[in-house]
């Protein structure tokens, strides 16, 4: 399977969130954004590496780090590689002594080594196609602008004033918001609400 490499774009809280972080990754190649929420302690051992901020005594993640490094291992890259029932799943892959392995872990602590050893971050193509969210960004050159924005643009415009809305419609309005507003944790609790009503539905 050919995964998709992505970056860390940043992370982000909202005083409703409930010390919760959603860590939001986008498509290096693409204008998709994939927002996982994470813990708080996992938020600051990602966002202590990005500030290149050295915590006085190793921290949980800096000493996986050391201990591939001690056994003569290199991290290969870390990939998320499944979403079910709303939780993300990850992997690290690696070699120790010329022989390839992989560990199930989640995407946080996965990202959290990854971000102190250099190492590249995929994501399955059907991870991101179920709970990617296109943005228009202007600052990406050549990515191709989102169909699904303007859709419900246009259908806003088109709708007869007082004509009744569904929840699902509602819910996309509110999505297509948080997404401009760059909240994007509140972005990925409605997708997730959107998936959950899709899947009642079938």
């Amino acid at each position: 399977m050919d995964f998709i490499q992505v970056d860390i774009i940043g992370l982000s809280t909202s005083p409703s969130s409930g010390g919760a972080y959603a860590l939001v990754l986008g498509e290096v190649d693409g204008n998709r954004r994939l927002p996982i929420i994470i813990g708080a302690f996992e938020a600051q051992a990602i966002a202590l590496e990005l500030e290149k901020i050295q915590p006085p005594r190793p921290m949980t993640h800096d000493l996986l780090r050391d201990l591939f490094d001690a056994v003569q291992g290199d991290v290969i890259d870390i990939v998320i590689d499944e979403l079910r029932e709303g939780t993300f799943f990850a992997k690290i892959r690696y070699t120790v002594s010329g022989e390839e392995g992989q560990l199930d872990c989640r995407p946080s602590d996965a990202v959290a080594l990854a971000v102190r050893v250099d190492a590249p971050i995929f994501v399955a193509p059907m991870v991101l196609d179920e709970a990617g969210i296109p943005t228009d960004d202007e600052d990406m050159e050549g990515a191709p602008a989102p169909t699904s924005t303007p859709q419900v643009a246009e259908a806003a415009e088109e709708e007869k004033p007082g004509a009744p809305r569904s929840r699902v419609d509602e819910i996309n309005a509110e999505l297509e918001k948080a997404i401009a507003d760059e909240d994007y944790e509140k972005a990925a609790r409605l997708r997730d609400e959107i998936n959950r009503m899709s899947g009642g539905s079938n």
